[in-house]
C-alpha cells in the first residue's frame, strides 16, 4: 500500500466529528439513541471483516467511547474464516493503520461452508460466521455484538423479502440472540448510507477487503445487487425512495393489512373483522 496517501491517525479520527459528522457521526448517535443500543456498564464485541462498514463501524465506537456519557467496554473482534496470506495483512495493516486493537482468530468457516453446501455455500458461510462471533464474544465476557450493517442493507432487505421472499421483514435494529443466552445483536450504523462510507473510506486513503472469500467469486448479478439497480432507478422518479422504504417499516397500519405474524402465530383481519356503519 501506498503509505504516502495514507491520512494520519489523528485527521482520520477527526474526520467523523467534523468532516463527517452530518452523514456519519449524527446518524450514528441518534441510531443508538433512538434504539436504545448502548447502556452504562455495557461490554460491546465491536465485530470486524475487513470491509469498510465494519473499519468504519470500530472507529465510530472508539469516538463514540470518548464522547459518550456512558461508560462501556469495547472488545474488537475479528474473525479469520481462512483468508489467504494476502488478504489477512490488509485486515491487519488497516486495523493498525486505524488504531483498531483488534483480537483475530482463525477458523475453518469458508471450507467447511464449501462442504456443507457446495452449490450456495454463502448462506452457510454467513450463518457459521454469526455463530462464530457470537461464540467469541460471550467468551469475552461481552453482553453485546455491534455489527456493520448499514441503511442501505436495511432498505435492500426489506424489498428482498417483498419481491422475492413473499413477506415483509427487515434487518432490526437490535435482537436477542436466540442461541446465546445474554447475547444482544445490535446495528448502530442503521441510518448511515452507504455512499458515506465509502467516501470516508477513500477519505482514509486505506483500501478495505471485500468479501475475500477463497471459495466462491462475489456475484456482480446476485438478487441484492440487482435490488440495488433498482433502488437507483426508482430514485430517479423519486429521490427520497430510500427513506420512504425504510418508513414503510415504521408505520405498518395493522387494520388495513390481510394477515400478519406476532410470535409465531398468524393472525388474520378476519379475526377482528366487523362491517362499518
Amino acid at each position: 500500500m501506498e503509505e504516502n496517501n495514507i491520512r494520519p491517525l489523528v485527521d482520520i479520527e477527526r474526520s467523523l466529528i467534523k468532516k463527517y459528522r452530518k452523514y456519519i457521526w449524527a446518524n450514528f448517535v441518534k441510531a443508538i439513541k433512538d434504539y436504545e443500543l448502548v447502556s452504562d456498564g455495557d461490554k460491546i464485541a465491536v465485530a470486524i471483516s475487513g470491509g469498510k462498514d465494519s473499519l468504519t463501524l470500530a472507529k465510530l465506537f472508539q469516538e463514540f467511547q470518548k464522547h459518550s456519557k456512558s461508560k462501556f467496554d469495547l472488545e474488537f473482534i475479528a474473525m479469520d474464516p481462512g483468508y489467504n496470506e494476502e488478504n489477512r495483512k490488509v485486515l491487519e495493516y488497516n486495523c493498525e493503520k486505524l488504531g483498531i486493537d483488534v483480537k483475530i482468530h482463525k477458523s475453518d468457516v469458508f471450507e467447511v461452508a464449501n462442504k456443507l453446501n457446495e452449490g450456495n455455500p454463502c448462506y452457510m458461510c454467513a450463518r457459521m460466521r454469526r455463530g462464530n462471533l457470537y461464540s467469541k464474544a460471550q467468551e469475552l465476557g461481552c453482553n453485546k455484538l455491534a455489527l456493520g450493517h448499514h441503511f442501505n442493507d436495511v432498505i435492500e432487505t426489506i424489498l428482498l423479502n417483498v419481491l422475492f421472499a413473499g413477506n415483509y421483514k427487515t434487518m432490526m435494529p437490535k435482537l436477542h440472540s436466540k442461541n446465546f443466552e445474554n447475547l444482544e445483536l445490535i446495528r448502530p450504523m442503521y441510518y448511515i448510507k452507504e455512499e458515506s462510507i465509502i467516501s470516508f473510506m477513500n477519505y482514509t486513503g486505506l483500501h478495505a477487503m471485500d468479501c475475500a472469500c477463497t471459495v466462491t467469486q462475489k456475484e456482480e448479478g446476485s438478487t441484492r445487487a440487482y435490488i440495488k439497480d433498482l433502488i437507483k432507478e426508482i430514485q430517479k422518479k423519486n429521490k427520497n425512495v430510500d427513506i420512504n422504504i425504510l418508513r414503510s417499516a415504521e408505520n405498518v397500519d395493522l387494520g388495513a393489512i390481510i394477515a400478519y405474524k406476532y410470535k409465531d402465530k398468524k393472525i388474520s383481519f378476519l379475526d377482528d373483522y366487523y362491517e362499518e356503519d
